[in-house]
């Protein structure tokens, strides 16, 4: 178990990082703490300092970690990894929020696997702003037409975009485009930003920033 001091340091970097997200912008944004792989010393130690909202990249890695903590009060948990269709059963049951539907097939899945228990998590758009072929999202030329098949299929909400910009360019005009394509499509809520660009994109319109090293510190090998 982490001791006083390890948990002091990281209620300093929450804190620190929601200061630095108020001096950006007026509006909420909502810190999402990015807990893959980080050991479970940690995720307690977070969780005292009251952060309630953690992302995960993996289903099977998410269940191992959350099922037995899925009673806290306030937890809100977003998968912000690919999804495919065969785990879609178990995300459904798990997450309160998936962020990277990026293909029809996986509406499909979650709306059928969501009548089945009847619970349908919020869900976001990953769209490929630099079109890069090794990276999932819904290219920006096809967008509309994912954003026509969620609303009309899938029985839950679509609620807004989500990108991960190329890490070899500048991040800003990756969050613009995304918040220009949230207002074209009427989508209220646009997750973007990691450890390392943040508060560029609360600047510039994001109101879901996914921070892990930031928060707890570098991951264990």
């Amino acid at each position: 178990m982490s001791t006083d001091t390890d948990m002091s340091e990281f209620s300093k970097r929450r804190d620190d990082i929601l200061a630095r997200l108020k001096a950006q912008t007026d509006r909420p944004v909502e810190l999402v703490a990015v807990s893959k792989r980080q050991p479970d010393d940690r995720i307690d130690a977070v969780l005292a300092t009251r952060q309630r909202v953690f992302g995960e990249n993996r289903v099977q890695e998410a269940m191992s970690r959350w099922e037995s903590r899925r009673s806290i009060e306030g937890l809100t948990l977003h998968l912000i990894g690919p999804l495919q269709s065969n785990k879609a059963e178990q995300a459904v049951a798990l997450f309160d929020v998936i962020e990277t539907v990026d293909r029809p097939k996986i509406i499909k899945a979650l709306a059928s696997e969501g009548e089945k228990i009847g619970r349908y998590p919020d869900i976001f758009i990953q769209v490929n702003t630099g079109r890069e072929d090794q990276k999932s999202g819904v290219l920006v030329d096809d967008l509309a037409e994912l954003v026509d098949l969620a609303r009309r299929d899938y029985p839950g909400k679509l609620v807004g975009l989500m990108c991960i910009p190329p890490v070899e360019e500048p991040a800003a005009p990756h969050f613009a485009l995304l918040k220009k394509l949230a207002t074209r499509f009427d989508l209220p809520k646009v997750s973007m930003g990691m450890s390392s660009d943040y508060e560029i994109a609360a600047h510039l319109g994001a109101t879901h920033v996914r921070v892990g090293s930031a928060l707890f510190g570098e991951r264990p090998d």
